[in-house]
């Protein structure tokens, strides 16, 4: 259903893939992006990028989980993180390896930005997911 790619060319990436190629017929959820709140609606782990990171993963199974995938099945994913000290966002990618999300591995981009939609944000991740077949059906 899933095949990661990696261009024979290139220098091999750590835990990502360069590529992933999902089947025709095969349904996808484009999930927004995870954001480090918690129920109540509050920023998680302020000033902490690491603890925002793991905040983000919890919430972002919870996307997955509600429509019927999970980090497994995770084909691309966009990891943007307020720094441009790239220990920082090494730091929030040890995050997303530990989390199983490499584990496809799965394309991924990884960007320092400016700052994020919420006051005190340091992370945030977009993930495009297949959603697999259910026994008996869809």
């Amino acid at each position: 259903m899933i095949r990661r790619v990696n261009a024979p060319s290139l220098f091999p990436p750590p835990t990502y893939a360069h590529a992933s190629v999902v089947e025709a017929g095969t349904r996808l959820a484009f999930l927004a992006g995870a954001v480090p709140l918690d129920a109540k609606g509050e920023i998680v782990g302020p000033d902490d990028p690491v603890r925002q990171a793991e905040q983000v993963i919890a919430n972002l199974r919870e996307q997955l989980a509600a429509v019927g995938s999970d980090v497994a099945h995770v084909v691309a994913t966009d990891v943007y993180v307020v720094s441009g000290e790239p220990s920082v966002l090494s730091a929030v990618w040890e995050v997303v390896e530990s989390s199983g999300l490499s584990t496809g591995p799965h394309s991924s981009t990884l960007l320092g930005v400016a700052c994020l939609g919420y006051t005190g944000q340091l992370v945030e991740i977009t993930a495009t997911a297949v959603v697999p077949e259910r026994e008996g059906g869809r």
